[in-house]
């Protein structure tokens, strides 16, 4: 008996539908021989389904703290002895609210921690992006390749309003790149990503990314060394977690260690952190990595404040260490101070870099007692980070007027021209590679990146530059 047309047809829809599954399945978990290893959206919902609901139930469940002034941002001095003020009102029993819910919280992950979804044994660079920043890691993620390095990148967005055709489907899969969008993962949970702003991304991008040992880059931080270095040298082999110090010293609230059930330590153990730059393992530091996001999560009205109260910089940079020291996980922030690169102008210096200084040769150094920070004259680490953190050198903005390669007078300069020993320290040819990228980025994406609607002549202006000051 010959069977009806419509169970035939049936019958094919089905093996196309079981077909796709597959092929969906294969291409989510398929690792590409340039190093991208891809886990499934499908994988990372399922960990947010489990992890969102501790974020909610064991929040601070109290009113915010409210501020009473804003925190000095001083210079970090290893001999000052003398804590912090106390800058943020918070009600007794709101501490206790507060020191509640984040003890049942660090219990939670604990004992039971959510698992993560990432492939196992795996190295890579993520970023946070979009829009106007997108042009500017073009530029860092090429002065990375100029180290040797092909470690893999993702670049987390935060949804398709800040998706970037070219740059995603050209630009960044031809440097071992790729575009992830945060919101397929937070839709996951209805309503969840409401609650989590772009200068929150930074550790929700860490957790759903998929490699196993990261470099966090800012989008206008690069590498002077192959990361790779990094990575396979003490201190990241026993720590597991590496950052870098900003310039400033702690302006932690003492109210933090009482939620957080800690002894308040000396404020001269270590400077304040700049979190442009971090190397966690997710093996050996989930339990650190989720309760930073645990801070960030509530960071704007209560771990923010009460991790800075006001200082410089206020934002994710203090939840690494903070995290970490909760659960007595090793970590290693390099004790080499930052650096800041500029020029003087007739309003005095314009600093528009930082430099930061190699974990290796500093780790080498602190474990021989040699402390440059506390009086050691012995020659300072190498270079490893340049970070272009104000003005952002988008080729469309960074020759504007006042701009950081523009005198007074209108005419063209280097952005970096003082202090001398720190260009001397990494070379001076650094500025003209630089350049080249930029030059390159510029004409590259002239006409094609949506940031740049609108804007004309982007690639000649840099060119002009290019030949007025470098030619």
């Amino acid at each position: 008996m010959v069977r009806s047309r419509p169970y035939g047809r049936r019958r094919t829809a089905l093996l196309a539908l079981g077909l796709v599954t597959i092929f969906i399945w294969l291409f989510s978990h398929y690792r590409s021989p340039s190093g991208h290893s891809h886990v499934s959206t499908v994988a990372h919902g399922e960990f947010w389904r489990q992890f969102q609901p501790l974020l909610t139930q064991w929040g601070p469940n109290c009113n915010p703290p409210e501020r009473l002034a804003k925190a000095d941002s001083v210079g970090f001095d290893p001999k000052n002895t003398e804590q912090p003020p106390s800058l943020i009102l918070l009600p007794d029993e709101d501490v206790l609210k507060m020191k509640h819910a984040h003890s049942n919280f660090v219990h939670a992950i604990a004992k039971d921690p959510p698992a993560l979804a990432y492939q196992p044994g795996t190295r890579g660079i993520v970023s946070t992006a979009g829009g106007s920043y997108l042009p500017v890691l073009v530029i860092s993620l090429r002065m990375l390749r100029q180290t040797g390095s092909n470690l893999p990148m993702e670049v987390f967005l935060a949804d398709w309003d800040e998706y970037d055709g070219y740059i995603c489907q050209v630009a960044l899969p031809s440097l071992n790149a790729k575009c992830v969008l945060l919101s397929a993962i937070l839709d996951t949970v209805p309503d969840s990503k409401t609650k989590i702003k772009k200068y929150q991304y930074k550790p929700f991008a860490m957790l759903f990314s998929s490699f196993e040992e990261i470099l966090f880059l800012d989008a206008d931080a690069f590498p002077l060394q192959k990361p790779e270095l990094a990575f396979s040298s003490e201190p990241f082999k026993s720590k597991g977690l590496i950052t870098w110090p900003d310039f400033w010293g702690p302006t932690v609230s003492p109210l933090y260690y009482v939620i957080s059930s800690q002894e308040r330590p000396a404020p001269n153990i270590r400077q304040s952190t700049e979190s442009g730059e971090v190397f966690i393992s997710k093996r050996t530091h989930l339990r650190t990595l989720l309760l930073v996001a645990y801070y960030n999560y509530w960071g704007p009205g209560y771990y923010y404040p009460l991790l800075s109260q006001g200082a410089a910089g206020e934002g994710d940079k203090e939840t690494f260490i903070a995290a970490a020291t909760v659960f007595n996980e090793p970590f290693y922030q390099v004790s080499e101070p930052i650096r800041a690169l500029g020029r003087h102008t007739n309003n005095g210096f314009a600093g528009s870099t930082m430099v930061q200084y190699s974990p290796m040769e500093d780790y080498a150094l602190t474990k021989k007692g040699e402390w440059r920070i506390k009086g050691s004259t012995v020659p300072a680490p190498k270079p490893f980070f340049v970070h272009i953190n104000f003005p952002k050198f988008n080729p469309a903005t960074v020759l504007e007027e006042d701009g950081p390669v523009v005198k007074e007078d209108g005419s063209y300069t280097l952005a970096w021209t003082a202090p001398e020993e720190v260009i001397e320290s990494f070379g001076l040819d650094l500025q003209r590679q630089l350049w080249g990228e930029i030059r390159w980025t510029a004409c590259a994406l002239d006409g094609k990146s949506i940031s740049w609607k609108g804007q004309t002549g982007i690639c000649e202006k840099v060119e002009d530059y290019w030949n007025i000051v470098f030619r």
